[in-house]
């Protein structure tokens, strides 16, 4: 699971999807959103990435699927 904090989430996925940025997402082919988070401010961004990354896996788990029960991709309908 990918975690991470942009200031344009379709931007970001686009770049992830067609594996622009070297790192995580390339080298374990992540390209489903099924979570996110918006703010305003970049600082409590920054702080939540943080306590999330520090989260164990079923933490995450049951975080998303509070949200996302069945982890369908959310930027389906996005045009990437």
């Amino acid at each position: 699971m990918y975690i991470g904090v942009t200031n344009d989430l379709e931007r970001r996925l686009y770049e992830h999807r067609n594996q622009l940025v070297d790192g995580f997402t390339k080298k374990y082919n992540v390209h489903k959103l099924v979570y996110y988070e918006m703010t305003e401010d970049v600082k409590s961004a920054i702080a939540r990435e943080k306590q999330l990354k520090g989260w164990r896996r079923d933490r995450k788990n049951a975080l998303v699927e509070s949200m996302n029960p069945s982890w369908k991709d959310l930027s389906d309908d996005w045009r990437l």
